[in-house]
């Protein structure tokens, strides 16, 4: 991690206890909290940025979609190509 910037947050004792408890029996020291919550806010945003994508897409024909998805895919693996080259 570059540069990183400090947050103060608030959660809950319980939540405290728990994610400190946690983290102690995966074997994860003082330092892995900072890791953990960037690795949690991470896949939050993931995860929202996916369900905004369902929602957005949930009426589009799964034929149109599924060319769509196919179309990007192909797109990617041939700029891969070029790169590779």
């Amino acid at each position: 991690m570059s540069e990183a910037i400090r947050w103060t947050i608030k959660v809950s004792p319980e939540t405290d206890l728990s994610l400190r408890g946690f983290l102690g029996a995966q074997g994860m020291k003082k330092g892995d909290l900072s890791k953990f919550v960037e690795d949690a806010v991470r896949w939050r945003m993931l995860d929202r940025t996916v369900q905004i994508v369902k929602d957005r897409n949930q009426d589009m024909p799964a034929d149109m979609l599924e060319a769509m998805i196919d179309e990007a895919v192909r797109e990617v693996r041939a700029a891969a190509q070029d790169a590779a080259r």
